[in-house]
């Protein structure tokens, strides 16, 4: 049996989990490799594919004002976490001696990891020639302060220690020049793979329905906010308009809740509380993608996963964009052009207005998505090229 190359995956998630659910799509079509998955923020319920070999570093994650790094154990020192994630994932690469490196983001983002980022890209560099160093990159990048010296360096660094940059995107929807304008200077390879996402079937679709008991006449909404650590607002409100419906309108619709396992137990306990007749609240499901292919209507934010796993559900859908950066709103404005999508600004969330938009779009149909979906299985694919190249 011939060997498999080996590749290790960096992922390094700091807020929300939307990194790692794309990073664990796609290192599910990743079974021609061994892989050696290397995380660094706080554990999640996320599930892995089984031979995947886990790392976890000692754990970082954004502070709570979002202005730089803080140790998941609250009584750890900052810098000796740093210290140790460096020696550890340098030991890790020199133990491994993989054939592909992959990073997510970075140098694109997660710059506030150069502290071990830079050691690993030049050890790689220095002693293992023949690795391949791929950089996997989301759609859309978010506005930074200093946008000149931020793209130099991004140049500099994918110019002189990576091989491939793998935009997972559809340039039919959004080109990766529409927020990096230094595309002309890139000297390696670009490709775009198509967005990734966790496909939903019909028949997942239909056999939830079944479980819930639901009839054709009774329509159903799927209300999320990603990973829970925005978004609250939308939750309540999306349970206050849901309840106006059925009581005003008398409508046979049941509304499914997911807040993400980072919204705090005060505001959890604020959703069980609002939930009237026909409304559940939960946390979290490893089933998101089959609720959406049972759904008629999508509220949500705009985050990468979960825009793209309501397109892959053919679901009609609300979408209120993150207000702190372009990013979710520029991508939902791009996706509107070719599905069934709204915006909604902050004066919709008033509970009367969120209805009324709630019981227009649910006249939508469900509909079959002509974007390319496919971003896992081209990612693999691209991966087996670099690999025929590692030494």
């Amino acid at each position: 049996m011939k060997k498999k190359k080996k590749i290790l995956v960096y992922c390094q998630h700091v807020l929300g989990i939307g990194h790692l659910a794309r990073v664990a799509a796609m290192v599910k079509k990743l079974q021609t490799f061994e892989v050696t998955l290397v995380l660094g923020g706080p554990r999640t319920q996320i599930v892995f594919p089984a031979g995947v070999d886990i790392v976890q570093l000692p754990g970082l994650q954004m502070d709570a004002e979002f202005s730089g790094l803080q140790p998941v154990d609250s009584g750890a020192s900052l810098t000796a976490i740093k210290a140790q994630r460096r020696e550890r994932l340098l030991h890790l690469v020199e133990l491994l001696q993989p054939d592909i490196v992959l990073i997510e983001l970075f140098p694109f983002g997660r710059c506030g990891f150069r502290f071990e980022l830079d050691p690993l890209l030049d050890y790689v560099k220095t002693h293992l020639p023949a690795c391949r160093v791929v950089c996997s990159v989301r759609d859309i990048l978010v506005e930074r302060e200093n946008k000149k010296k931020f793209e130099q360096r991004a140049v500099e660094r994918l110019n002189g220690f990576f091989d491939l940059l793998l935009v997972h995107a559809d340039p039919k929807i959004i080109t990766f020049d529409q927020t990096f304008s230094r595309m002309e200077n890139i000297k390696i390879p670009i490709r775009y793979t198509g967005y990734i996402v966790e496909k939903s079937s019909r028949k997942g679709g239909l056999r939830l329905r079944g479980l819930l008991g639901s009839g054709r006449d009774e329509q159903l909404v799927v209300v999320s906010a990603g990973s829970g650590s925005v978004g609250y607002r939308l939750l309540e409100s999306a349970l206050a308009a849901h309840a106006a419906l059925v009581r005003k309108q008398g409508k046979k619709l049941r509304l499914q809740l997911f807040s993400g396992p980072y919204l705090s137990k005060e505001h959890f306990a604020r959703l069980l509380d609002l939930a009237g007749p026909g409304g559940v609240v939960e946390r979290f499901s490893n089933r998101f993608s089959d609720w959406l292919a049972a759904a008629d209507l999508s509220l949500s934010m705009g985050g990468y996963n979960t825009t793209m796993n309501v397109v892959a559900a053919g679901c009609p859908a609300l979408i209120f964009p993150f207000s702190q950066n372009r990013e979710q709103r520029l991508r939902a404005e791009q996706l509107s052009a070719h599905v069934p999508l709204e915006i909604l600004e902050q004066w919709d969330l008033r509970p009367e207005r969120l209805a009324e938009k709630m019981d227009e779009m649910l006249k939508q149909k469900k509909y079959a998505p002509e974007i390319a979906l496919n971003g896992a299985e081209e990612t693999a694919a691209l991966l087996g090229q670099e690999a025929g190249l590692a030494g």
